[in-house]
């Protein structure tokens, strides 16, 4: 073990525990250290900083080395380089007076080094053990570079594709979001948490972030508590029983008040209701923004944030500047900074900085694990299988493995956009663009050609908003039909036309709400001008969110989603166009036909005037004018290149009493031409209750891999635990009476059978 300098430290060796032990023993040190501390040092322990090494806000930390000594810093984000992270470390351990080690937290979003799929491809995998391996493989990647806390799972469920960060989650389901959040914290946190490759995960935004009004980011939210306990809060709850060691606060107000500064959210729900004992972190200056929110100055804010259970303010310095003069005054008290620093040191404790501060530096390690090939093809493998399949007309995908190839579009050689969105430590100078992915699979068995298409957005300020943090895309400074007409002859020498078109990895994310979502008009066109040549198109859609593609699924016979699959994302499109991988995802929130349906979710309520989804108007119901109340791709849709036809479901009873299980048995065929998985959906219907319920609810899911020809029973056990609701005095309860199951691809084509709850 490495030296370790200072009293407390010394103390804590000679004891030989290791910091999984019993929390007696991390009690003991933690009340002799914070005897020794200052209110001063108590407070500096809040204080959460940026390093500078990535852009994740507008505001940067000043005079860090010197607050370090001071004692006046707990923890540093943003920080990768591994020398820096030392030497940081080593200021804090040699030069402080009490020698308390500093925690190095990191945006770990979808991969460090490595990168995977954007959190909403990710879920389309509806793969567990995958989604857990990029997080342990981020981990593994993150903590060798002496990185130990991960701003990281998102959890926020999100029903509006306006909203940018609904490409940070899961997406719009709360059992599936529940289990993606559950499988993230895993990979991180490990058996483990001291371990010298785990790192501390940090669920996030606490709470409703993703229900923002109009989709607009940082804005307000509004909210029942029935649908607060029902659909939105369930995933927060599901990361925190999974064992996440920290939970961020969201920017936006819940019940009127900020979450930074709601003791109802903070303290009666987390603490007392959940029963958590970990570490709560603010966003970025969200206890400054208080502020504007109109709380008052940062003094009075600062003191709120505090009262109301916040433990580390992020970046703003609002704790370490006004608390000792708010606990002066005595709008603070002293029992509430104790209770804030032991959080922050129990974190330290548990991760074993207090053991070793240096354990997550190991430049030896670093240079076997980060980015090894081994991750590489792990990232390439979940990437394809996050790929979804919305058009195939006619059988056109796979291709075949000859010919000539245009491959055509803005997002055709810009490596750079692949990792997508909150890929902050991405090395984008060496991430292969689609093209470059391409001819690194196919070799000389395909000619491939290229063109830019178009420019990614007519209005080039736009385009520069829409390509920020070295996502540049080139611009052709010629009028937009030159552009195409010169595409359009690259794309008359070939065989077939791979259109790579959608957004950029920036127009997702946070910051990036849109209120339109089509494909840019510009790159629309091309895609017309492409169809006019008569050869047959695939589009290759890059995009963070659900899009309006009405006009596309018209006209454009193949259409692949593939997100941004991350650092192998062009050799796993190469993959899946050519038939070495066959598509597998199933979208995680519902497309939309335009911007008008939005909210759009498939677990809605029925109004006392239901619309019979025949796609006729019809007066004096739940519809439109204009529309159809249907989406475009319903939640769970995705085809595949084969074919599976679904029988009849099969109960092995008929009623359900509260020790009971109900099997519910259903045969499955791969009818098709290729082995290929499928993910067979469970969705749950309660058709007479206390409060309205919605139409039908996921309550499981089983990927299953078959051969072609093969046929598998896939059962699902059904339990009390599976009916259960909040009521309408927020008592979790199921209520007898009759339900419906449905089992299907998606959550439109299902089958379904009824039974009774006694």
């Amino acid at each position: 073990m490495k030296k370790v300098v200072g009293t407390f430290l010394l103390a804590f060796l000679a004891w030989h525990v290791s910091p999984a032990q019993s929390n007696q023993k991390m009690d003991e040190f933690i009340n002799q250290l914070m005897a020794k501390m200052t209110v001063e040092e108590k407070i500096g322990q809040l204080n959460l900083v940026t390093g500078g090494e990535a852009t994740t806000g507008t505001t940067v930390s000043t005079d860090v080395d010197a607050k370090i000594r001071n004692g006046q810093i707990g923890g540093i984000f943003s920080m990768s380089t591994p020398s820096k992270i030392r030497k940081t470390q080593e200021i804090a351990i040699k030069q402080s007076r009490l020698k308390i080690p500093i925690i190095f937290g990191m945006d770990v979003i979808h991969g460090y080094r490595t990168v995977f799929p954007i959190p909403l491809g990710l879920a389309a995998t509806w793969d567990m053990g995958l989604i857990q391996q990029s997080a342990r493989i981020a981990a593994e990647e993150a903590t060798a570079d002496g990185i130990n806390w991960a701003f990281s799972p998102m959890v926020d469920i999100s029903r509006d594709p306006r909203w940018g960060r609904i490409s940070e989650g899961a997406g719009e389901d709360t059992y599936l979001s529940s289990k993606v959040a559950e499988a993230i914290v895993q990979g991180f946190q490990g058996d483990n948490l001291a371990a010298h490759n785990t790192m501390m995960a940090c669920v996030k935004h606490f709470a409703l972030y993703g229900a923002a009004e109009s989709g607009r980011d940082y804005n307000s939210t509004d909210m029942s508590l029935h649908r607060m306990y029902n659909e939105y809060l369930p995933p927060y709850k599901a990361a925190i029983d999974a064992g996440a060691g920290s939970i961020m606060t969201s920017f936006n107000d819940i019940n009127g008040v900020p979450a930074s500064a709601n003791k109802w959210l903070m303290t009666d729900v987390l603490r007392k209701q959940w029963g958590f004992k970990g570490l709560v972190v603010t966003d970025y200056t969200a206890v400054n923004e208080l502020t504007a929110h109109g709380l008052g100055d940062l003094q009075q804010v600062s003191a709120l944030s505090l009262n109301a259970g916040v433990d580390m303010d992020m970046v703003g310095e609002g704790f370490l500047t006004t608390l000792k003069k708010s606990l002066d005054e005595g709008k603070v008290k002293l029992a509430d900074i104790d209770r804030a620093c032991r959080f922050v040191l129990e974190a330290k404790y548990k991760l074993g900085l207090f053991e070793d501060p240096y354990r997550y530096c190991n430049d030896q390690r670093a240079k076997t694990v980060i980015g090894s090939a081994a991750n590489h093809a792990k990232a390439r493998e979940i990437a394809a299988k996050s790929f979804v399949l919305l058009k195939n007309e006619n059988q056109i995908l796979p291709l075949k493995k000859t010919g000539t190839v245009a491959v055509i579009g803005p997002l055709a050689n810009s490596g750079a956009n692949m990792p997508g969105t909150w890929s902050v430590s991405a090395e984008l100078e060496k991430t292969a663009s689609l093209v470059e992915g391409m001819k690194a699979v196919l070799g000389n068995k395909v000619n491939i050609l290229t063109h830019l298409g178009t420019n990614l957005l007519e209005d080039p300020t736009y385009q520069k908003h829409a390509t920020m943090f070295g996502r540049t895309i080139v611009r052709d400074p010629r009028k937009e039909e030159e552009i195409i007409a010169d595409a359009v002859k690259v794309a008359q020498q070939s065989d077939v036309v791979v259109a790579a078109l959608g957004e950029s990895s920036e127009m997702s994310g946070e910051s990036s709400s849109r209120s339109e979502l089509d494909i840019p008009k510009n790159q629309q066109n091309l895609l017309k001008a492409l169809l006019s040549t008569g050869k047959p198109i695939v589009l290759v859609l890059f995009t963070g969110r659900p899009l309006t593609l009405t006009w596309e699924d018209a006209h454009v016979p193949a259409i692949l989603n593939v997100w941004f699959g991350g650092s192998e994302t062009g050799k796993a499109v190469a993959d899946v166009l050519y038939g070495d991988v066959v598509p597998s995802g199933k979208i995680t929130a519902t497309f939309p036909r335009n911007v008008g349906q939005i909210p759009i979710y498939y677990a809605h309520k029925n109004t006392g005037r239901p619309y019979g989804n025949s796609g006729d108007f019809e007066k004096f119901k739940s519809n439109y004018l204009d529309v159809s109340n249907s989406p475009l791709y319903p939640f769970g849709y995705g085809l595949s290149y084969t074919t599976f036809a679904y029988g009849e479901i099969h109960l092995d009873k008929n009623t359900l009493d509260n020790d009971g299980t109900i099997q519910a048995r259903i045969d499955i065929s791969n009818t098709g031409n290729y082995d290929a998985e499928e993910t067979v959906q469970l969705y749950i219907q309660d058709l007479v209750g206390s409060v309205t319920r919605p139409v039908k609810e996921l309550k499981g899911f089983q990927k299953i891999f078959l051969k072609k020809g093969e046929v598998r029973s896939v059962k699902f056990d059904i339990q009390l635990k599976d009916l259960k609701f909040f009521n309408n005095d927020l008592n979790y309860v199921a209520e007898p009476g009759d339900f419906k199951i449905y089992i299907g691809p998606n959550s439109r084509d299902v089958k379904e059978v009824s039974f009774k709850l006694l």
